[in-house]
């Protein structure tokens, strides 16, 4: 067996710790599978499993036991059990300049050759006018999905004072909206 990198020994409280922490099953799965990682790592039990070993009795990826092998030693228990807090927002390529201009390319005619805007023409089109070095079709359906749905749900209004619903290009429905001269709070469509 290779030598590790990073070799687990667990103190005699740390062990109990992930004993109780395994036996009342009351957390995030991930915190549970990463104390049944450590508990497996254990060499102060004088049992060396491979990280393999582990990954296969756990069903996990092994580089995942690796991890939590390598937060141990060099963080501690706690960063080894508990996901770190995100140092930043995670969707964050658009702010409002940018979410105005991928509006103002999907509104515009489509390119030449094509009947509407897809996806990835979108995508294309905003890496083509510098606004991105890059970016996927799918960040861009979910601004458009996101600005679509708050469009529709703020500003459309059926006139014929009945409730309606508004189908989006794609064939789906952003929901029932209030009719005419009825309250959005009453509706219940919250601003």
């Amino acid at each position: 067996m290779p030598a590790k990198r990073y070799r687990v020994t667990l103190s005699s409280e740390e062990r109990q710790q992930l004993e109780k922490l395994v036996s009342t099953g009351r957390r995030v799965a991930q915190t549970l599978t990463h104390a049944r990682i450590l508990l497996q790592a254990d060499e102060a039990q004088g049992i060396r499993r491979s990280d393999a070993e582990i990954s296969e009795r756990l069903g996990v990826n092994h580089a995942t036991v690796e991890r939590t092998r390598q937060a141990l030693v060099e963080e501690g228990l706690h960063a080894a059990l508990y996901r770190k807090p995100r140092s930043r927002p995670g969707h964050v390529k658009f702010d409002g300049q940018k979410e105005a201009q991928l509006l103002a390319v999907a509104c515009s005619p489509a390119p030449e050759g094509h009947q509407r805007w897809t996806l990835q023409l979108l995508a294309d089109k905003l890496v083509e006018l510098h606004v991105f070095e890059s970016i996927s079709p799918e960040t861009v359906r979910q601004v458009l999905k996101k600005r679509t749905q708050a469009v529709a749900e703020a500003a459309v209004v059926h006139p014929a004072g009945v409730h309606c619903r508004v189908c989006l290009c794609d064939g789906g429905c952003v929901g029932s909206l209030p009719a005419a001269g009825e309250s959005a709070t009453a509706a219940g469509v919250y601003g």
